[in-house]
């Protein structure tokens, strides 16, 4: 590998992480890159996944005085598991195509879930006014369809988990964001422990990124603390619907 090859995984590791900790999408910077290098869009996937996960982690210590009690939180956990590993299964035994199609419609599904929030919240009800059981199950149906799309592809993992706890759960979005951190980060540890046992990974392109997007983790978490909750919304819309408008071109060209 060159260096200036280097440096460019270096620096899309750093952006990464940063953007993993705001809004979620950082994959869509550090998967690029390693096409760029010539790995190809599978064992560019693989090592993607394996590489950005030091910057979930760094999120989570950035994120920590938001995050709720921590019974709440382990009660999502298994979930988000089971599902990345499905994805994961997904992702090393069948055909992409298919999936590639639907991606940009769902990132950019999720994208205006939490655009139109409010109005959704008219329709099914405001998380406080919600039978517990019912907000329970849809908070741990929407955590396992992210985590399968996390375990496959992972790109917006952070939209679409956002997107979705915001629609059920009655916090602050910077407080969601705080949980969307330890959510992505068990995807995660999910991805990591599968496709080192049995992905094609190439851990030179994964020691450039992984401890790149640490720095990024963390600096986009003290920032997210700093931004006002309508910026900080305004700035994740707008970035998922580029990130949509990208995969689907990608996929269509």
């Amino acid at each position: 590998m060159e260096f200036p090859e280097m440096l460019l995984l270096v620096g899309a590791g750093l952006t990464a992480g940063t953007v993993n900790a705001v809004a979620g999408g950082g994959s869509l910077v550090t998967f690029p890159a390693l096409i760029a290098v010539g790995l190809p869009p599978v064992p560019a996937t693989v090592s993607n996944s394996i590489a950005v996960f030091p910057g979930y982690l760094a999120s989570v210590v950035g994120s920590r005085a938001d995050l709720p009690e921590r019974r709440r939180l382990l009660r999502l956990l298994p979930g988000t598991a089971l599902g990345t590993a499905a994805g994961c299964a997904l992702l090393l035994s069948t055909p992409a195509r298919a999936f590639e199609l639907i991606v940009p419609f769902l990132v950019l599904g999720a994208t205006a879930v939490l655009a139109f929030q409010d109005q959704l919240r008219r329709l099914v009800g405001h998380p406080r006014e919600l039978d517990p059981r019912r907000r329970s199950r849809s908070v741990q149906l929407m955590v396992v369809l992210g985590a399968v799309y996390g375990g496959y592809f992972g790109a917006a993992l952070g939209v679409m988990l956002l997107a979705g706890l915001a629609l059920f759960l009655d916090e602050t979005l910077v407080r969601v964001s705080a949980i969307k951190n330890v959510l992505s980060a068990v995807v995660g540890v999910t991805t990591t422990a599968t496709f080192a046992a049995f992905g094609p990974v190439d851990w030179a392109a994964v020691a450039l990124v992984a401890p790149a997007t640490i720095g990024g983790g963390y600096g986009g978490a003290w920032l997210v603390r700093r931004m006002r909750p309508t910026v900080l919304k305004a700035v994740i819309v707008l970035f998922g619907t580029a990130i949509g408008l990208l995969l689907l071109y990608r996929a269509l060209s």
